[in-house]
């Protein structure tokens, strides 16, 4: 009588594949919980970023990964990655994660890649794991990728025209050595970026020449910002403009880029553009200024500041009154 063949017991690689195909629906999940901490985390501390995303490994990657290393090393199942713009703010994310959430490990491959004297792969990897009350109970470790926009345009880039694997041999040698001198030139395009802003935050005064640090209203250099995003098809306006009309703010009681913003959401810049016909393009202070017209009315009018022009005002604002269809939402 034949035996039956019996299959053979499954090696550990096989068994870690099959683990963790059962477990990976759970973790996108985990992914978006550490994607919104981790934001939450920069923006309460005020640092300066880019990008904030999460990404859970597939099963394929976790089989092609485990076939190369050890499975139980494959730690990187939750990924978040943090773009940064500057080096500075590199080190201070990897320093506030350890500061609010269990570092167990933190490799800067950019040190790594430099302690061998070459140029190449650098990013910051920091495996989190978060503080006993500070989350949901089995919640797992993520490893956090952080990177400045340079390196990250590097590594990505490299990945790309390496796993393809359509490279002739004979074109690998130069292509490295495009690679290197790539980074190389981006490590110091980073430092320079850094240099570039240390110099200008140190140079910028707290209290701007010329301002009162008790004064209330908007200063004009955080208008005029505030401006070129708000109306970004709009020129820019004169600098003594900017003031004056943060002046008129002061008047209307809005001390704020948070109220001045918010206000601004109820007017339909298309229908005062429409019934202005302007003539030529508004720079971005005189499209604020036909806003604060439009929602504000007679009122604004009478403001002391706008005593020299009050008749300009009032044909202005006859023409958007003079429709039936409303000019605020």
């Amino acid at each position: 009588m034949t035996d039956i063949e019996q299959p053979e017991p499954a090696g550990p690689v096989h068994s870690a594949v099959q683990a963790y195909a059962e477990l990976q629906p759970q973790l996108p999940e985990v992914t978006d919980f550490y994607v919104h901490l981790i934001t939450q985390l920069l923006d309460d501390a005020g640092i300066n970023y880019l990008s904030v995303t999460g990404r859970t490994k597939s099963v394929a990657s976790f089989a092609s990964k485990a076939n190369r290393t050890d499975p139980s090393a494959i730690t990187d199942q939750v990924g978040v990655r943090v773009i940064t713009y500057v080096l500075a703010d590199v080190a201070a994310v990897a320093d506030l994660l350890a500061d609010q959430m269990v570092v167990l490990d933190d490799r800067d491959m950019a040190l790594e890649t430099a302690s061998k004297g070459s140029f190449g792969y650098a990013s910051r990897h920091v495996l989190v794991d978060l503080k006993p009350t500070a989350g949901p109970a089995k919640i797992r470790p993520a490893s956090v990728q952080i990177r400045t926009v340079l390196q990250h345009a590097w590594a990505e880039f490299e990945h790309d025209i390496r796993y393809k694997g359509t490279i002739p041999q004979e074109y690998v040698p130069d292509l490295d050595r495009r690679f290197t001198l790539a980074a190389g030139l981006l490590e110091l395009a980073d430092r320079e970026f850094s240099e570039i802003r240390d110099r200008l935050q140190a140079a910028t005064p707290k209290h701007r020449d010329g301002e009162d640090p008790g004064d209330p209203r908007l200063s004009a250099q955080d208008l005029a910002a505030f401006l070129s995003g708000q109306y970004a098809d709009a020129g820019w306006s004169r600098t003594d403009h900017y003031a004056w009309i943060s002046g008129l703010l002061l008047e209307l009681g809005i001390t704020s880029l948070e109220e001045l913003a918010g206000l601004l959401t109820s007017v339909d810049s298309s229908v005062i553009n429409e019934r202005l016909a302007y003539k030529y393009p508004p720079g971005a202070v005189r499209r604020l200024d036909d806003a604060l017209l439009a929602v504000f009315g007679q009122q604004y009018v009478d403001l002391h500041g706008n005593g020299h022009r009050v008749e300009l005002l009032r044909t202005r604002l006859e023409k958007l009154r003079a429709e039936t269809e409303p000019v605020t939402e």
